[in-house]
């Protein structure tokens, strides 16, 4: 039998199977020794083939092979550096749920996201949640960091849960689709699945005042059908987003604006650091490439694989400021 994982944890799978049933499933033991460097084998949203094991009183079934991904997104394992771990395959878009200040959400964050998205082949479309609690100051903050990106080509969503701004937008590009809302935990992503879809009733929890992050709601990714012909797929909080396997020469490959430029660097190897006649240095200084960018790219280039588990918003600003008078 065939059919879609629709919820992982990491022992059993959730599988709807082509006619609309659900199946708990487990891995077949030898599929377990292929030598997948992933913390999870089978992700949400894989396509999978099973078959069914029936004991005294229930019906379970075994996967025994996953069906070739059109593409998947990772990020490596905090607890096990080595190794990678699948946070979703076959997806047509992934929603990136970005809040200014409660909780902050950093430049630098968001560029890892959209590096490993680029380099795996998925569109992002970023979600500027919670507008409706933004001061004026605050305000600008999103403005600005919002027109970054669209300069650079990433669409963009201003939405708020609660007032229900936005929604009606975000629903119209998810109708057919299967996608993902990803981000920090409290940015509201399980909120956001109840706007689209109140009767999923899904918990959510306050952001700590003391700290100003979120609590994690969802413990496990989990696909859901919604009514209007679309499938989403909801993901716990991910503090910090940890890059994959990238070799260095690569990695301003994934970062749209540069990759335009670097043809036009005298070096071949550029890394855009150093080196002379370099096109993405020149951009830069006549502020066509934004140094948040450019120092995000540096913190992936040097592999500062502490700072991505611990990312404040200011940190960001600070490191931005000295990258640039340098």
């Amino acid at each position: 039998m065939t059919g879609i994982v629709y919820k992982s944890t990491g022992s059993w799978y959730t599988v709807k199977s082509n006619d609309g049933n659900f199946m708990e499933c487990r891995i077949k033991g030898k599929f377990r020794m292929k030598g997948i460097k992933s913390t999870n084998p089978i992700a949400v949203g894989d396509v999978v083939d099973y078959e069914l094991e029936e004991s005294s009183d229930t019906t379970t079934g075994t996967i025994f092979n996953i069906q070739e991904r059109k593409n998947y997104i990772v990020r490596k394992s905090v607890n096990l550096s080595h190794q990678m771990h699948i946070i979703a395959s076959n997806l047509d878009y992934v929603f990136l749920l970005i809040t200014i200040n409660n909780p902050p959400t950093t430049f630098n964050f968001i560029d890892r996201f959209l590096v490993t998205a680029e380099a795996y082949g998925i569109e992002t479309i970023l979600v500027f949640n919670k507008i409706d609690t933004l001061t004026e100051a605050i305000l600008d903050e999103q403005l600005y960091m919002q027109h970054i990106y669209e300069e650079i080509g990433y669409k963009c969503l201003r939405v708020s849960s609660t007032e229900g701004k936005g929604i009606e937008e975000l629903k119209d590009i998810m109708i057919g689709k299967t996608t993902m809302f990803s981000g920090h935990s409290g940015v509201g992503k399980s909120t956001l699945v109840n706007a689209l879809e109140p009767s999923l009733d899904l918990k959510t929890k306050t952001i700590s005042e003391q700290s100003m992050q979120g609590q994690h709601t969802t413990t496990f990714a989990e696909m859901y059908d919604l009514s209007f012909n679309a499938k989403i797929i909801d993901t716990p909080g991910i503090k910090g987003f940890g890059i994959v396997d990238m070799e260095k020469e690569e990695i301003s490959g994934y970062f749209p604006e540069f990759f335009k430029l670097k043809d036009q660097c005298k070096f071949n190897n550029c890394l855009h650091k150093e080196e002379p006649h370099c096109a993405i240095k020149k951009a830069l200084e006549e502020d066509k490439i934004s140094w948040t960018r450019y120092n995000s790219y540096l913190k992936i280039l040097e592999g500062d694989e502490d700072h991505y588990r611990t990312d404040i918003y200011n940190d960001d600003r600070i490191a931005s400021d000295e990258t640039r008078n340098k």
